[in-house]
């Protein structure tokens, strides 16, 4: 049953359009559970109703025609109790509905199976026979499992709106991870990374000819590189084996690959486009068919088209020689390095398929100010190059050629949010102080260029992280001490005398150096942060080396340890920051020890407070990964990303109980996470007691704008009342009537 699944299931997804696909389904179901009638149901959530989209064995001319309301007859009674529902005699159920445009008076057992999609249901699946049959236990599970493998197939389909056209021609919208905030309206240029079948733009050739020489091509020398392949280890493998390289050589010999190729060029379609076209088509077929060894070739097909493909980007430039004045960046995985490759003045925003909310090219683009969204899992990359789309980074949408209204609709409101910050840009360079007097300090995240910071320094107490990281991974190796000492001068000069906390290197996780790649089941939990560094204390010495020499003579530096788990690590570090010490004091650079910090963001460190005061200056709160590992969520899966809420009970308890115990210890703490940039966050961490907060320099203006407004007795009253609150939901909604009731609502996020 498992191989006639995963058949099933190739067949769907090869199909060209989500009717074929349906069709195909219902199709290969009745005859795999050999029974008379196959149905697939749509939930219409609008209406809520449930509408028959496509059946073998009930009359046609019902399709599209038969609806009925969620919870209504047999269908509605699986979808509303989102459980099956298997029966021997339908017709005695006291909820059967008989529609006579379906013929199903014929029909009298019944299993219907709820299609859920991230709690969401999208349909129900029914098979009927005219005898009376309970289907037995094994039909159940087949059907069940059929349901959950197609929910994806099927909500991917309504998200791009193919579920009656083959052709994404009308307004779409794509729904991801909000990662940046801001609003965008402009035009896709979508990066594809070399040699992925899956991520071709289609582009109109401008000249055929060239395209069909180029591939001929890129086709010689693959067949030149397999037949040097081959003779390289002719001594080295069986015959068996070195037949495969023969193999190889007819698929590239064969006219038929070619010809379709070139047909396809012919069509309309250039040659990376065109290949990419043609290898999906044949691996689609090889997959299906029931031999074997024709199957395997699939893996075959799909290597020497990847293997074509790359000789043919080589000459293809993977970036736009220019690029339009507003550009919505979107790729499969967007790199920093890819930043870097657009003007900033023409980039208006980023969306990609893999990455969360705090991957690294996010932190980057909320401290550029860029509108992002990321985890875009169902976008068809392919068919965006060009388009006119809106984006929504503040409630993570994307949407596809919109309607005039609609793109009107968000033109207002980004019109709102550029004189909303015109406003607020008056009082910047006011202090952060409460009504009744208190001061909240106010530091910036920084990793970037420091251009900003002449504009920056008389409105902030100064930087609260520098992430280190970032100088590492736009190099194409580590970075030497001369280099990372002249990066940290030009931070530190450009700040001084205000205070800044550097981190030392935090890569693991998300974040992956190109030329150091850590490849772990389970990065979060893995070799990451100060795991990575004292285990190449080669690499740890040579950046505490270059910080302590960029701090001479201006001693605004500090030091921050990240993702520490134990003292230990902290002992090894503070030797190692000595032993630094006193090597430059051996070659004549006298520097002075810098305050020293660790980063509170494994929940380990919650239960060692006295420990680490005592061994350390200062706390600094990593809210976004302690809201990771508090709440067992993976940032970078969009499966559970809307688990990821910082604004959890759990959270800011944890969060109250760090502000509370530092206090009594008289050590400073501080919040660098996203929280710390949220307004509504910022009040509820003043009232708490965090000495300080530091966020991206765009989160600054409204931050400062609430705590301005809102005396700390407020700020400590709302924590009580929100600590009492026992859902992400409940206490967001009371921190939007708060600041509502504050006059302060124009400082969240747009809301629908």
């Amino acid at each position: 049953m498992l191989e006639v699944l995963r058949r099933i299931i190739q067949e769907v997804n090869g199909a060209r359009n989500l009717d074929v696909a349906l069709s195909t389904m219902v199709r290969r179901i009745r005859k795999a559970m050999r029974t008379d009638v196959c149905s697939f149901y749509l939930h219409d959530a609008e209406l809520d109703q449930l509408v028959l989209m496509e059946t073998i064995g009930l009359r046609t001319q019902a399709v599209g025609h038969v609806t009925l309301p969620r919870g209504e007859g047999l269908v509605g009674l699986v979808a509303s109790r989102e459980e099956p529902l298997n029966l021997e005699d339908a017709q005695a159920h006291p909820q059967f509905r008989y529609f006579e445009a379906t013929g199903e008076e014929r029909y009298s057992s019944f299993l219907g199976v709820p299609i859920i999609h991230q709690r969401r249901t999208l349909g129900v699946l029914v098979v009927q026979q005219a005898e009376k049959r309970r289907y037995d236990e094994e039909d159940e599970a087949f059907l069940v499992t059929m349901a959950a493998q197609l929910a994806g197939v099927l909500a991917h389909a309504l998200a791009t709106g193919s579920l009656t056209r083959p052709s994404l021609d009308g307004q779409a919208m794509f729904t991801g991870v909000a990662s940046s905030p801001g609003m965008a309206i402009g035009e896709a240029v979508v990066i594809a990374p070399p040699a992925d079948l899956n991520s071709v733009p289609d582009l109109i050739p401008t000249d055929v000819d060239y395209e069909i020489t180029r591939l001929r091509e890129a086709i010689g020398r693959v067949r030149e590189e397999i037949r040097a392949a081959g003779e390289r280890l002719a001594n080295r493998i069986s015959a068996q084996e070195l037949a495969l390289f023969e193999v190889y050589q007819q698929m590239l010999g064969e006219a038929a690959l070619s010809q379709e190729v070139v047909k396809r060029i012919r069509e309309g379609q250039w040659a990376p486009g065109a290949l990419a076209d043609v290898v999906r088509r044949h691996v689609q077929y090889l997959e299906r068919v029931d031999d074997d060894y024709l199957r395997e070739r699939a893996a075959d097909v799909r290597d020497l088209g990847r293997r074509v493909l790359a000789h043919l980007q080589e000459e293809t430039p993977q970036t736009p020689d220019v690029y339009p004045d507003s550009t919505i960046l979107v790729g499969d995985e967007i790199s920093v390095a890819m930043l870097g490759e657009v003007p900033r003045d023409k980039l208006a925003g980023l969306v990609s398929v893999s990455g969360s909310s705090t991957s690294h090219v996010a932190i980057i683009a909320r401290a550029m100010g860029i509108p992002t969204v990321l985890g875009m899992v169902d976008l068809p990359l392919p068919r965006l190059g060009g388009a006119r789309v809106v984006l929504d980074g503040h409630r993570g949408r994307l949407f596809v050629r919109p309607g005039a209204e609609l793109e009107s609709h968000y033109q207002s409101l980004i019109a709102e949010e550029r004189a909303l910050a015109e406003v607020l840009e008056h009082e910047q360079d006011l202090p952060s102080r409460t009504p009744d007097g208190h001061d909240m300090p106010l530091m910036v995240n920084t990793g970037l260029a420091v251009e900003a910071a002449a504009s920056l320094k008389s409105r902030i107490g100064g930087v609260g992280l520098y992430r280190t990281e970032v100088p590492f991974m736009i190099t194409e190796r580590f970075p030497g001490e001369q280099e990372q000492t002249r990066l940290y001068r030009e931070q530190l000069e450009s700040f001084a005398p205000l205070p800044v906390v550097m981190r030392t290197l935090d890569i693991g996780g998300d974040k992956d150096l190109p030329y150091f790649p850590i490849e772990e089941a389970n990065p979060f939990l893995g070799w990451r942060g100060i795991r990575v560094t004292l285990d190449h204390p080669e690499v740890l010495m040579v950046q505490l080396r270059a910080m302590l020499r960029a701090s001479q003579g201006l001693d605004n530096l500090q030091v921050l340890l990240p993702m520490v788990t134990n003292v230990d690590e902290v002992d090894d570090a503070l030797k190692l920051l000595d032993r630094a010490i006193l090597e430059l004091g051996e070659e004549g650079v006298t520097v002075n020890r810098p305050r020293v910090g660790v980063m509170l963001e494994v929940p380990a460190t919650l239960y060692q407070l006295d420990a680490l005061a005592e061994r350390v200056d200062f706390f600094s709160v990593g809210s976004n990964d302690l809201t990771q590992y508090l709440l067992a969520v993976d940032r970078n899966n969009p499966r559970v990303a809307g688990l990821y809420d910082a604004c959890h009970p759990a959270v800011l308890a944890a969060m109250a109980r760090l502000a509370e115990e530092s206090a009594a210890l008289k050590m400073p703490i501080s919040v660098c996470g996203e929280l710390a940039g949220d307004p509504a966050g910022a009040l509820l961490l003043m009232g708490m007691g965090f000495n300080s907060l530091s966020m991206n320099a765009p989160s600054l203006p409204r931050v400062r704008a609430a705590i301005r407004r809102v005396p700390l007795e407020a700020a400590r009253q709302l924590v009580e009342e929100t600590l009492r609150l026992d859902s992400p939901a409940a206490v967001r909604r009371h921190l939007n009537e708060q600041l509502g009731e504050w006059q302060l609502a124009h400082l969240l996020p747009p809301r629908d």
